[in-house]
């Protein structure tokens, strides 16, 4: 077995590799003053940059999460190498031979196990791109001119053909000096009857490089009939391969990326390819999996989340092409970049695209992108009936949250107007409102660190009050109760105005009200559509909220409240805020005083985090509580 790295070659090597120019291969970075340079840190998720880099001392250092190091400690950790593999894979680059305390220099069976298996794949990149000349390989290099590329292209990506043979591959890396086990583990060969076979038989090949440039897996694309396997064969999870966290091209698209922060996710290989070619070079794609959590992490380190940032999405106009959008905008909120889809006419992808219409139109597909929370607001729309009072209604509720999720508030402002103008809703300044409500709700929610509700947020609220179902005991009805006397005149209003308490009331759980009748009500208020419904149609809004009530009882509360006279002569915004506030700031207080009982029960031998954590909640509401009685309804 080789003995360690020779402690000379070692700082050779250290020397020898900026270490920003390392780091730059993973994430963008910008200049922090002072000669550092900072960046979003690899190791944790943040939305602003505590990572930096000293290329002056050879250091980075994370002050989010502590991680930090020279460029050995870098690579070590972003890549999980062992410390031998690390410094060979920058000897490597810096074009420095090792030496080796003991045994002399280290014989390439004994390198590394990750470095053996990149090495394999760069020997096996080689080796099928010769082969895209061989004559076999014709059907190959018929199938990218049938689509636009010329052998410039192909040379340009890397793209080689693999023989139909058994173990043409197998044989040839064999002579390179790597063993079976190695094969098998890189996932370049397979176990076969008599040992080790090709996994990758008379396909096209393209090269998967992940974000430094190296080799670590392929795509390969069927050409024969007679092939009995997938349309595309990746290569299996191995080492250096996870689908999840590789995409296609990033490797040549990663510093247009971010010169331009802008990328333009498309669907397959030779789609990567159609863009580039047409000019379109920060054009990527998922390698065999949908787009997920560990892609956005990567573009998130070259996008650094610049306000101007944007991703855009193409996809067929078919109903899977749609379908695949709204999986992608789930993620949208996990970019701080603005996101946009372009939709490819007449069902072609780009690489159909350009060969039909030229570099130009995929140019100005990509150009003419919308954003994909508009696509996601007009595909919501869409599945109501717009015609009717209840369908507008009914819209405006599921629609609504998608524009108050807009990070932008100008432009969800902006947002808010087109969603009014799409529902056909003359009162404009009603949505923004209602946009604006639940946008605040969402940011409250974030202080607190609460997880998302079981269903669609509501203008206004806090997490404590999300709708809740009625408790089955509770306090009394007590008409002289001045509890319960605001809780009914809140009540009142939402079944006979709810214009004046709308959207707001909507936010309020039904464990706000302390008696259990007005409770129910609450529940069947919220079940019926919420009070905004009672705003398009009023007397639809009370028949269904007389059908979502649970009894008869509750039933005849509901057409009680609706019939019964409001205790105030003139009923306007003003007492409608103040019976909004009441309640609302009585929950609170009950909430603050269950808090300091909870923190009295903890006493000073809790757990400081989790005590730490509780006394932050106390604070939260006290500040709010306070805001309430400061400010009235416009600290709703």
């Amino acid at each position: 077995m080789a003995g360690r790295i020779n402690d000379d070659d070692v700082k050779a090597v250290r020397d020898a590799v900026p270490i920003d120019a390392v780091v730059s291969e993973y994430l963008q970075l910008r200049s922090a003053g002072g000669g550092n340079l900072k960046g979003l840190c690899p190791f944790h998720d943040e939305k602003s940059p505590s990572f930096q880099v000293s290329p002056s001392k050879g250091l980075f250092h994370c002050f989010g999460c502590q991680e930090g190091g020279d460029t050995i400690a870098f690579v070590m950790k972003i890549d999980h190498l062992s410390f031998s593999e690390t410094v060979e894979r920058l000897a490597a680059q810096a074009g420095i031979t090792l030496r080796y305390e003991e045994g002399g220099y280290n014989p390439s069976h004994q390198r590394g196990e990750r470095i053996r298996l990149v090495e394999a794949h760069r020997v096996a990149a080689t080796f099928y791109t010769e082969q895209l000349d061989s004559p076999e390989a014709e059907i190959g290099r018929r199938f990218l001119a049938e689509r636009g590329f010329e052998k410039s292209a192909a040379e340009h990506f890397g793209i080689g053909y693999s023989p139909a043979g058994w173990d043409h591959l197998t044989r040839y890396l064999r002579g390179k000096g790597f063993t079976d086990k190695e094969l098998l583990l890189s996932g370049l060969s397979q176990e076969g009857r008599r040992g080790p076979i090709d996994r990758f038989r008379g396909r096209l090949m393209w090269p998967i490089r992940d974000i430094t440039g190296e080799v670590v897996g392929f795509g390969a694309r069927k050409l024969r009939e007679d092939d009995n396997g997938p349309k595309y064969l990746n290569t299996p999870e191995t080492a250096i391969y996870r689908k999840s966290q590789v995409l296609y091209g990033i490797d040549l698209a990663k510093k247009e990326i971010a010169r331009t922060s802008r990328a333009v996710v498309v669907e397959g290989y030779t789609d990567v390819m159609a863009c580039h070619l047409a000019g379109v070079t920060t054009a990527i794609a998922t390698c065999g999996t949908a787009f997920g959590g560990d892609h956005i992490k990567i573009l998130r380190r070259l996008l650094m989340d610049n306000a101007t940032a944007e991703v855009i999405f193409t996809f067929d106009g078919d109903a899977a092409g749609q379908k695949a959008a709204l999986r992608a905008f789930e993620d949208d909120q996990k970019f701080a970049a603005e996101t946009s889809i372009a939709i490819t006419p007449g069902g072609m992808d780009p690489c159909e695209l350009r060969l039909a219409e030229g570099d130009a139109a995929v140019q100005k597909l990509v150009d003419t992108r919308t954003p994909l929370f508009e696509f996601a607001l007009r595909h919501t729309v869409a599945r109501h009936n717009l015609e009717t009072p209840a369908g507008r209604a009914a819209a405006l509720d599921e629609a609504a949250p998608i524009v108050a999720g807009i990070k932008n508030v100008a432009i969800q402002h902006e947002s808010a107007v087109q969603l009014a103008g799409i529902l056909g809703i003359l009162d404009t300044q009603f949505v923004v409102k209602r946009v604006a409500q639940l946008a605040r709700w969402a940011r409250d929610r974030g202080r607190q660190g609460g997880g998302p509700p079981s269903g669609p947020p509501r203008a206004g609220g806090r997490e404590e009050f999300a709708p809740a179902a009625p408790r089955s005991g509770g306090a009394a009805l007590h008409l002289r109760n001045p509890v319960h006397t605001t809780e009914r005149e809140l009540l009142k209003l939402a079944l006979q105005h709810p214009e004046l308490v709308s959207p707001a009331f909507d936010a309020y759980g039904a464990d706000e009200f302390t008696a259990a009748p007005y409770a129910a009500v609450r529940q069947a208020i919220m079940e019926a559509g919420g009070a905004e419904r009672g705003v398009a149609d009023p007397q639809a809004y009370l028949v269904a909220v007389r059908e979502a009530a649970p009894d008869d009882r509750v039933r005849a509360m509901v057409t009680e409240l609706a019939v019964e006279a409001i205790l105030r002569r003139t009923v306007d915004e003003i007492y409608a805020g103040e019976q909004l506030v009441a309640v609302r700031l009585r929950a609170v207080d009950r909430r603050v005083r269950d808090i300091q009982g909870q923190l009295s029960r903890l006493g000073t031998t809790a757990d400081p985090e989790h005590y730490a954590a509780v006394a932050g909640d106390l604070w939260v509401l006290q500040q709010y509580g306070q805001a309430l009685r400061n400010q009235g309804a416009a600290a709703l």
